[in-house]
């Protein structure tokens, strides 16, 4: 998502902090911004050395560029070294929330003074800050109000996320990739694109295929990506009777993943709260109504944001197997329903749900609370 927000900054007016991953020279030269890594795996971030030396390369970073706000892609670890900028320099900062972190944080805050003391802190330091839907906004509105931050509980934003219509459409021929990943042009093929996670409702899928295929005989079922969940997954597929039903066809490259999309006739997001982890919103809903898929998302979390009810898609129980069945085979049985949910789907992304309007967005909430131009530090 920040690289994607990179790219979308006018020319030169982002400065890049983070850590360093494989091939990040590679990605970091493809975009119109000034990009300084830290000398640290970025994953090593979070760590007490990680968290020193980013804070001590961001006031470098301050010192030389004089910025006027700061965007943390994330609560932590990247509050911590804005947290110091606002304390050090009087830099305003934001910080985007996604959902999942808010219900752990407010866990915590919830039997430990000192948790509560530290969330107060970091976000209680923010000027302003932004959720990736109506869901989140909520969440982090009543967050706010347990650490007693009543005036930051009123700028909270709420900014929907996007994709990228120009790489996620329709029409892309899908004959290599149903030919590289197996997906034969029998069907219909029901699709899903997440983590292999429990609050991904993948599991609530295929515990409805059965009654899927009832209706519908030869529906299958491709899922696209990696996770923890993958043995328990098909050890229930085995159990349910569907393995030759399902497909896990593990991670996809981006480049060959609008393919996929052009090859299943309907995209299901089941996505349910399971303990602490929720959905958001969904990006992988939106790609797929960028290539023209009618959707079935669970009603959960920040999934409605994603999916427009009874114009992209329908919304179901995501806990009930029954409900998911039947919300697929009512469109399976309705092929035009489904090109006409699709067709809106498309245009859906075309004027909202794409990172040109969330760059906009961001841009006017930044604009806001920025300092005033300021020469930097010879």
């Amino acid at each position: 998502m920040m690289g994607e927000l990179a790219q979308r900054y006018p020319r030169n007016a982002l400065v890049v902090s983070s850590g360093a991953y494989a091939d990040s020279a590679a990605s970091d030269a493809t975009v119109p911004q000034a990009v300084d890594r830290v000398g640290i795996r970025a994953t090593r971030l979070r760590a007490i050395h990680g968290l020193a030396l980013w804070t001590w390369r961001a006031s470098l970073l301050a010192r030389r560029h004089a910025p006027g706000f700061v965007w943390c892609g994330e609560l932590k670890p990247a509050g911590y070294p804005a947290r110091w900028l606002r304390a050090r320099y009087g830099v305003p900062y934001g910080v985007i929330v996604y959902g999942t972190e808010l219900l752990l944080l407010d866990a915590k805050i919830r039997r430990s003074a000192f948790k509560r003391g530290t969330a107060g802190s970091l976000l209680g330091g923010a000027a302003v800050v932004v959720a990736i839907s109506r869901w989140t906004a909520d969440l982090a509105r009543d967050v706010l109000l347990a650490l007693g931050k009543t005036d930051l509980a009123g700028r909270v934003e709420t900014v929907p996320l996007g994709t990228t219509p120009a790489h996620f459409r329709p029409g892309i021929d899908a004959r290599a990739a149903r030919a590289k990943h197996g997906l034969d042009d029998g069907g219909p093929w029901l699709l899903t694109v997440s983590r292999l996670e429990w609050h991904k409702g993948i599991d609530t899928v295929m515990r409805a295929l059965p009654a899927v295929r009832a209706a519908h005989p030869g529906t299958r079922y491709a899922v696209v990506g990696s996770g923890p969940r993958r043995p328990q997954l098909e050890r229930l597929a085995a159990e349910l009777g569907v393995t030759e039903a399902v497909r896990f066809l593990g991670a996809v490259p981006d480049a060959e993943l609008a393919a996929i999309y052009n090859a299943a006739d309907l995209y299901v997001g089941a996505s349910r709260r399971h303990e602490l982890l929720v959905e958001g919103f969904g990006i992988s809903l939106v790609e797929a109504s960028a290539c023209g898929l009618a959707v079935v998302g669970g009603r959960s979390g920040g999934v409605p944001d994603a999916v427009r009810e009874g114009e992209t898609g329908i919304l179901v129980d995501p806990d009930d197997p029954g409900a998911v069945a039947a919300g697929v085979n009512a469109l399976l049985a309705d092929p035009e329903r489904r090109k006409q949910y699709g067709a809106a789907g498309r245009r859906a992304v075309e004027t909202f749900y794409n990172w040109d309007r969330v760059v906009k967005d961001l841009i006017r909430i930044d604009a806001a609370y920025r300092l005033p131009a300021r020469p930097a530090e010879r």
